[in-house]
């Protein structure tokens, strides 16, 4: 189904008709139309996505495709997928992500440029002064950031640059090598690679305030009062089943506060086993929330989850005992989270649109509680 032009409650009107009843608060029987309401309310609804699947099962496109608005990297664009030897990149993963955005009207996010995890052995046990290491991460970042430059409007530069549990920077290579004003070094150079591009730190565990919170906030308010180009704050939102932070919005409106955007990157939530049913249904109200969250915030621009399916998340593996934390179940049906987000997305903010500050514009800054 294609609503073009509507508004947010037309869409919606126009999406129960399509899929039909909800029989006893459950899901309608078809899936409708949520890049529609998205757009309609001026936001991303993004998915993260893994290549080989994206290839090669019709399934897997066809979810993609049919219910998001843009595409994250889920893995194919870290260092030890696209150059797992020092200049020798591997573009077939990322190529394919971009090009399969493009045909299908969708944005694409990149994902990420500076991580502690996930390096080739070549750059992780490198011996590097910090001249030659400046010499790398521009090599890695004229070659990534310059292939999709024009194609990609968002990149998370920073990934988790703060300790998991702590308010302190992580001691990582990048940290160790170039000291502790390693992000500023990175969004500059980024900012020279790719002008046009939108430039994120993008951390867990900061969605429900807490001194690692004031932590990024005290960071990018000296970033900026610097004038180091930093344009936005990522909120992966990795949850728990029951534990999703009610002051999310308020929390994210901090940083909207300083003058940047914000986005909430890799959603899911992951449930205790076994899974009951009654988990299942209640999961609907924490994607709703989320989404509602970012409704809530006029300098949001989207939510994307983090897997397409509960067959290809993350969560089993690195987090045993749980699972389920996806819209769709592993057969690809959809689950109550999806009608949570159209439940979000069914109900047009006031002011939304008014709230917006225009983009490189700064606001006064609240002071940080």
């Amino acid at each position: 189904m294609a609503v073009a032009g509507c508004t947010a409650i037309m869409c919606a009107t126009a999406l129960l008709a399509f899929t039909g009843p909800w029989a006893d608060g459950g899901p309608p029987t078809g899936s409708g139309d949520l890049p529609v309401l998205a757009r309609a309310n001026g936001v991303d609804l993004g998915v993260a996505v893994a290549v080989d699947p994206l290839l090669g099962d019709g399934g897997y496109r066809d979810v993609v495709g049919g219910h998001y608005t843009s595409v994250t990297a889920e893995n194919t664009m870290k260092w030890d997928h696209v150059q797992p030897e020092r200049g020798v990149f591997d573009w077939s993963g990322p190529d394919a992500m971009v090009d399969f955005a493009e045909a299908h009207g969708m944005n694409a996010r990149g994902h990420t440029l500076l991580w502690h995890n996930q390096q080739p052995e070549w750059l992780s046990r490198g011996e590097w002064t910090s001249a030659e290491l400046r010499g790398v991460l521009r090599e890695h970042m004229e070659a990534l950031m310059g292939r999709y430059q024009g194609r990609i409007g968002a990149w998370d530069v920073i990934n988790e640059p703060f300790e998991d549990g702590e308010p302190f920077l992580r001691e990582n290579l990048w940290h160790q090598v170039l000291g502790e004003d390693y992000i500023a070094e990175a969004l500059r150079m980024a900012h020279e690679v790719d002008p046009g591009a939108r430039l994120y730190i993008n951390e867990f565990n900061i969605e429900g305030g807490g001194a690692k919170t004031d932590a990024l906030y005290a960071l990018a308010a000296d970033l900026l009062d610097r004038g180091v180009p930093l344009h936005g704050i990522g909120f992966q939102g990795h949850f728990v089943h029951g534990q999703v932070p009610g002051n999310l919005a308020e929390t994210m409106n901090r940083f909207t506060d300083l003058g940047l955007e914000v986005t909430v990157t890799e959603l899911d939530v992951r449930i205790a086993e076994p899974v009951s049913e009654q988990a299942v249904r209640d999961q609907r109200e924490e994607f709703r929330h989320v989404v509602a969250a970012c409704l809530e915030v006029p300098d949001c621009r989207g939510v994307t989850v983090w897997g397409v399916s509960d067959a290809h998340s993350w969560i089993p593996e690195w987090f045993p005992g749980y699972d389920a934390a996806t819209p769709f179940d592993e057969d690809y049906s959809p689950k109550p989270a999806l009608w949570g987000m159209v439940d979000a997305l069914s109900r047009e903010p006031s002011g939304r649109s008014a709230g917006r500050t225009p983009r490189g514009r700064r606001r006064e800054r609240t002071p940080a509680p």
